[in-house]
């Protein structure tokens, strides 16, 4: 019998945007090494078919909460660390294959494609003959250098992403599917189309048409005979990169196959690139507010959208919580009850653990980091609740200011679960209006509303990209430009395989 192939895991993630002045250092990729990783996702344990079928070496993989762009310095110790550990596997044994677990999206300072970078140091330890499968977010960013130097590459094809551990899996098993195929491995086609579109999450939700139309099309076409894989990618709107733009890969074996089946979800995907629409009503802070209000449904969720830390905002912009208070609404105790997750401000929740609950206290939160829109905020109100020990935010508090119940935190932190509020003493079912740092409302959330808003509101994550300013993506570019001179060039061009020259531009 031959011997199980042996496989490496690394990768680096965070979804970053340019248009906020936080950074990212190292401690916030979280990263795993060796069997954190194998721990991680329960399809590659052993007693799993996946997992027993090769010798999974965990490197290290690290995961950031979106946030601003990534520090070079940490960049280069974490890819460093990867590196040595990718060596420090194939010093027993030549390495088969290499899952490159990313998101897609990570900007690094003074680098235009930190993924691409990475997988290239990477290369140089491995050698020319290790297959590498990449997983990455449809919210990624795929320029034909990336997709040179992976022989395998797909993406989710749900957004919200509930298919992310479905996709991982999948990505995996595309390895070991190729590798156990014959040895040495062959190299599969690989046909990869960019498109002139760049549109943000909340405007290409599978939950709507047309990209859950778009997004059935995706199974269809990896059905077919001769293909392995097939994937859509709408890339990342709050980058400005020259790669920043969607995109369409097919892999597999017969070329006609994989050319069709690429041109086909590409010529799809521009079909309907002026149909898309924010997956949900829209409108300013105040007008969001004012629906909530004099709607009968409850709980109301309001979506401040452009500091949503899961997309890339700082977290820390006050605009929307400091406008909520200045309503005559939510003056008294007795008023329409709102809760509002969330503002980091450590030294307002030392003082009101320093207070405890039922103390009066007066703090000032907010705005360290991104200060652009709105200065700190300054609250005086009631400790409504304490938790320590989140993953994410360290320490929650939540303050009682008039009729609103505003959660401020250690560290910036998402809430995505009915739990984030429940930990917090408070019930987000009974409320009026239920406000959070979000873009689309992740499933949970979305169950729970009764209706909801998608505010349009200032930040880091803007969903008005064309006044954010971006200057170095291709252009023309939709929705930055509405007039093309030309329609774009949408034939699949098919990659060379990763140990081929890269040759030809990145068009």
């Amino acid at each position: 019998m031959a011997p199980r192939p042996i496989i490496a895991i690394a990768g680096l993630a965070c979804e970053t945007s340019a248009f906020t002045p936080a950074r990212t250092l190292a401690p916030a990729f979280h990263p795993r090494r060796s069997h954190e990783i194998i721990d991680e996702y329960p399809f590659l344990r052993s007693g799993t078919p996946l997992g027993d079928a090769a010798d999974w070496r965990g490197a290290l993989v690290g995961h950031a909460l979106p946030g601003g762009i990534v520090v070079r310095a940490a960049f280069e110790e974490l890819a460093a660390e990867i590196v040595s550990r990718v060596a420090e596997i194939a010093t027993s044994a030549p390495v088969d294959g290499l899952w490159f677990d990313i998101h897609g999206a990570m900007v690094v300072e003074g680098l235009d494609e930190a993924e691409f970078e990475l997988l290239s140091r990477i290369r140089r330890v491995v050698g020319p003959e290790c297959v590498v499968s990449a997983s990455m977010d449809l919210h990624g960013n795929v320029s034909r250098a990336l997709v040179h130097q992976t022989d395998l590459i797909t993406c989710f094809r749900m957004a919200p992403h509930e298919d992310e551990t479905e996709t991982k899996e999948r990505a995996c098993r595309n390895l070991v599917d190729l590798l156990l195929r014959c040895r040495p491995p062959a190299r599969p086609l690989k046909a990869w189309i960019p498109l002139p579109i760049l549109l943000p999450g909340e405007q290409t939700s599978t939950r709507v048409e047309p990209a859950k139309g778009l997004y059935a099309l995706v199974p269809q076409v990896e059905a077919r005979e001769g293909v392995v894989d097939a994937a859509v990618w709408v890339g990342y709107a709050w980058a400005d990169e020259p790669r920043n733009r969607a995109a369409v890969v097919v892999t597999g074996w017969d070329e006609d196959a994989v050319a069709a089946g690429s041109q086909l979800l590409a010529q799809a995907l521009w079909d309907a690139h002026a149909d898309f629409h924010f997956v949900g009503p829209t409108g300013s802070f105040a007008e969001c507010i004012d629906a909530g209000l004099a709607s009968k449904a409850r709980p109301f969720f309001i979506s401040d959208s452009g500091d949503n830390p899961t997309a890339g905002g700082s977290g820390d912009v006050t605009w929307g919580l400091s406008r909520l208070l200045t309503r005559p609404e939510f003056q008294d105790l007795d008023g329409p009850v709102v809760v509002y997750a969330s503002l980091p401000g450590p030294r307002a929740v030392q003082t009101m653990v320093e207070a405890g609950v039922g103390a009066t206290v007066t703090v000032t939160a907010g705005a360290e980091v991104d200060a652009i829109h709105a200065g700190p905020i300054t609250m005086t109100g009631r400790v409504h609740a304490i938790k320590h020990g989140d993953k994410d935010a360290v320490v929650e508090a939540v303050l009682q200011v008039g009729s609103v119940f505003a959660i401020l935190t250690q560290l910036r932190k998402p809430y995505h679960h009915e739990r984030d509020f429940t930990e917090l003493q408070l019930d987000p079912r009974k409320a009026d209006l239920v406000i959070v740092k979000i873009g689309y409302l992740e499933p949970e959330l979305f169950d729970m509303a009764a209706d909801w808003r998608l505010a349009l509101t200032p930040g880091g994550v803007d969903q008005d990209l064309v006044r954010l300013g971006h200057h170095r993506i291709r252009r023309p570019m939709w929705p930055f430009d509405t007039v093309f001179p030309s329609p774009p060039d949408l034939r699949a061009r098919m990659i060379p395989a990763s140990d081929e020259e890269l040759s030809g531009s990145d068009e």
